[in-house]
């Protein structure tokens, strides 16, 4: 089981270590009201307030009596964003307590950054902790802080198991954890009772796996507007018959991010008790190479009665979030949001960074922007661009899995997943990486969780909760 609620705030007391936080035009009109002494020794230190920066001002004892940290300048700001956390692991063992005035939104940041920086995965070898804590910022509400970082620690811990570790039946076993913790309903059909209940592409891609493939519902809440999540549970992908060379093979332990990420953002919906209805669906399979393999040239009856033609088993995930959606689709959501880690073409175009999503639902593509500024968690839209449509029809069947020519490869993955949403009215789909390529504040090397915090700062407005 995994403990996703390891991050903790510091227990308030009295003799916490003042932590005064500023920009670098704020800095000076500060020390300006300040004992010389004070000021001598910021600048001996050499202290400006740059971003990450740490100045410890010692006591008459040889203690610590206050700590200064740097934010940066309006440039390094907007290049950046949780440089707390960076302060975090600088700052000698102790309890710290903001004492300079800042914005709620400028306090969650970070108190959220100070948070994620205690982030260790440690399954498989012990790592020193940060040991300076923070005590909760006053204004800001503890539980709600503790329980989104819950699910991030959750995202990542499920994104950072190796497959060995990590199969169909771990992330089933996972997704059992947290319906037990929050008292939640789950149903999970497995092997061929796929085929009996009419999930032929889930079965046709996860059939080569020692681990059966599986579908895995789990449903929580009985009032309020009702919410579907849809997550890419692709516990490995070798990419099938059309096997993928090793240096694209190393990192398919997170092709299953979009499953990680849908189960963190669960968590933090029903840890903070939103008043909706709430139901996770996560196709999970292992995409293994074997006799029984499904092949290139290959065309699959989908549960919505769609036939698709695989001209590239390497594009599995879609096959397996189609049966998934026209599940979902059958009995429409108030919204319904899949989150995959669908298609390298969305990194060449946003990078590792932004969550791109693409919606034809306004409102909640302005809802989430607002969302995503307010969390510090970037998204970006593209387009669902009709007249490409044609890309994804084959001739021979009604949809092609990976139309050639190399266009626009993220928006006809999302066109071709819209196929199997045709009775909701509100549909978003997130094309996220769900790994961090090199650490940064608050982001070491690893899985990370994408659009999750973007998407929980929205629905309120977007569900008029």
């Amino acid at each position: 089981m995994i403990n996703h609620t390891r991050l903790k705030f510091a227990a308030t007391t009295t003799d916490a270590i003042k932590l005064f936080a500023f920009a670098k035009d704020e800095l000076e009109p500060w020390l300006e009201g300040q004992p010389q002494k004070l000021r001598t020794w910021v600048e001996t230190q050499g202290f400006a307030a740059g971003s990450g920066a740490v100045c410890v001002v010692p006591d008459d004892a040889g203690g610590i009596d206050i700590a200064l940290a740097g934010l940066g300048d309006a440039k390094s700001r907007a290049r950046g964003r949780f440089s707390m956390a960076t302060v975090a692991g600088k700052l000698p063992a102790g309890t710290y307590q903001l004492a300079s005035d800042h914005s709620i939104e400028d306090l969650e940041e970070h108190a959220f950054a100070w948070l994620l920086s205690q982030y260790r995965f440690e399954t498989y070898r012990a790592q020193p902790p940060h040991e300076a804590r923070l005590i909760c910022p006053e204004g800001l509400d503890q539980h709600r802080m503790e329980s989104i970082a819950a699910g991030e620690v959750l995202t990542r811990d499920l994104i950072n198991t190796p497959a060995s570790d990590m199969g169909p039946d771990n992330l089933e076993a996972a997704a059992r954890d947290l319906a037990q913790t929050h008292d939640a309903k789950i149903e999970v059909t497995a092997g061929d009772d796929l085929l009996k209940n009419n999930f032929p592409m889930i079965h046709t891609v996860g059939r080569a796996s020692i681990t059966p493939p599986r579908l895995i519902d789990m449903t929580w809440g009985d009032t309020g507007p009702t919410l579907v999540l849809v997550g890419k549970g692709v516990c490995f992908d070798t990419g099938g018959l059309n096997i993928k060379p090793g240096s694209s093979m190393g990192l398919m332990k997170k092709d299953m991010g979009g499953s990680a990420t849908v189960l963190g953002l669960a968590h933090m919906i029903m840890a903070l008790g939103l008043k909706l209805q709430l139901r996770v669906l996560i196709p999970a399979v292992e995409n293994a190479i074997d006799g029984n393999a499904f092949r290139p040239q290959d065309i699959l009856l989908s549960r919505k009665g769609l036939t698709v033609e695989v001209n590239n088993t390497d594009a599995e995930g879609r096959l397996v979030l189609a049966d998934a959606l026209a599940l979902a689709d059958e009995t429409p959501p108030d919204l319904m949001i899949c989150m995959a880690t669908l298609t390298g073409a969305a990194r060449v175009a946003v990078g590792p960074d932004i969550s791109p999503f693409f919606t034809d639902d306004m409102p909640f593509a302005n809802a989430l922007r607002e969302g995503a500024k307010v969390a510090r968690d970037p998204v970006w839209e593209l387009p669902f661009h009709d007249p490409y449509e044609a890309i994804i029809e084959p001739g021979i069947a009604d949809l092609d899995n990976a139309p050639k020519g190399g266009f626009a490869g993220t928006i006809t993955a999302a066109l071709f997943l819209r196929r199997f949403v045709t009775n909701t009215e509100r549909f978003a789909h997130f094309d996220i990486y769900g790994w961090q390529p090199s650490s940064a504040p608050a982001r070491p090397k690893g899985g990370v969780g994408m659009g999750a915090r973007a998407i929980l700062a929205s629905l309120p407005k977007a569900l008029n909760l």
